[in-house]
């Protein structure tokens, strides 16, 4: 009952045979192999247009290389206040983008809206030397509650960037999950909504550890060599990122991997629903899924083996969860089974409401 992150989860076997098979012989290092060509060359038959490629190692690399490739001095990211990038990354934003600041906005669902992100924007008018300057806008897709901005929800928010003339960065850790959530494809979700670089990853969906920048107008890319180099991100061995990524994209497995992982989060879903012992705390639509339930089952849960995070609970829920009540995280992978999930729900079901 492993429900703590997606990033718990091994490789996709595929993954691994594509990296045995990289295991022998010779080839140009630095990205410059004939196989991290092709992957290249994937990556625009994906996005529908030619886009720049650079291959990292971490989601935080690849957030924090891209906000650099856009920074300003005294730049300001906007971004909405659960972002990773705001929360989880240790100051590696601010850090590569060399002193770059993160202005918060809020909105319903881990999502921004267009009149929230424009009233922060504001605050910040790119003539004001003391405030800093605009630098970007970044958006988590899908977000960190499990959510998913709509393709008309990107749109507009883009369109306020727009009016700013700021580039718009997608986190897209999760993208393939996002994507199959909203039957769309990667060019409808990321350039035709105005979205101008992605973090694409791959590690928390089956991967070893593959993530790749995208730019979709490869003229803004001409620093990002030498800002990943800078970063030491520039992996001399690069065909073993760009193997996990050959079998990752080879006959749509990624699509089929999220796909998985999003209906065993939904059978999660279906069974919390209308649960006497544990409810949804909201509902989402990628392969994270959020409860309240009460603390001695959460305690009976961990000790009878399974695995989630405590979480928060959101600043503008106060009254979400009772004292004797604790809000949970559970991730579903690739690696999740139908058999795991019903355990898990099965074991809340019977845990006693009280002790004694």
């Amino acid at each position: 009952m492993f429900f703590a992150s997606d990033n718990w989860s091994g490789a996709h076997p595929a993954i691994g045979e594509a990296l045995i098979r990289e295991q022998s012989g010779y080839a140009n290092a630095y990205g410059t192999s004939p196989l991290d060509r092709k992957i290249e060359a994937r990556f625009n038959e994906i996005f529908e247009r030619e886009v720049a490629v650079f291959f990292v190692g971490t989601g935080t690399a690849a957030n924090s290389l891209a906000l650099s490739s856009v920074g300003r001095p005294g730049g300001v990211v906007f971004c909405h206040k659960d972002a990773h990038i705001a929360n989880d990354e240790g100051g590696a934003p601010e850090y590569f983008t060399g002193g770059g600041r993160l202005a918060t906005v809020s909105g319903p669902e881990g999502k921004m809206t267009p009149s929230e992100l424009r009233r922060i924007a504001a605050r910040y008018p790119a003539d004001f030397i003391h405030h800093g300057q605009p630098m970007a806008v970044s958006l988590t897709q899908s977000t960190e509650v499990g959510t998913v901005y709509g393709l008309d929800e990107i749109d507009a928010l883009t369109a306020v960037a727009k009016e700013g003339g700021l580039p718009v960065h997608m986190d897209g850790a999760r993208f393939a999950n996002a994507l199959v959530a909203l039957d769309t494809t990667p060019a409808e979700m990321t350039w035709k909504r105005g979205v101008d670089i992605l973090s694409f990853g791959g590690t928390k969906n089956g991967c070893w550890c593959a993530e790749a920048i995208v730019f979709m107008n490869p003229g803004q890319a001409r620093e990002m060599p030498f800002i990943r180099k800078r970063a030491a991100h520039l992996f001399s061995k690069t065909r073993f990122i760009s193997a996990q990524l050959d079998a990752y994209l080879t006959d749509d497995l990624w699509l089929n991997l999220a796909r998985h992982s999003n209906a065993m989060a939904e059978r999660m879903r279906i069974a919390f629903r209308t649960s006497a012992k544990a409810r949804l705390a909201w509902e989402t639509q990628s392969n994270e899924v959020f409860i309240i339930l009460p603390k001695s089952a959460a305690e009976a849960a961990r000790k009878a083996g399974a695995q989630f995070y405590d979480w928060l609970t959101p600043a503008d829920q106060p009254g979400l969860v009772a004292e004797d009540e604790v809000l949970a995280r559970c991730v579903t992978s690739f690696a999740t089974t139908e058999a795991e999930v019903d355990r898990f729900v099965s074991f809340l079901e019977a845990e006693p409401l009280t002790k004694g």
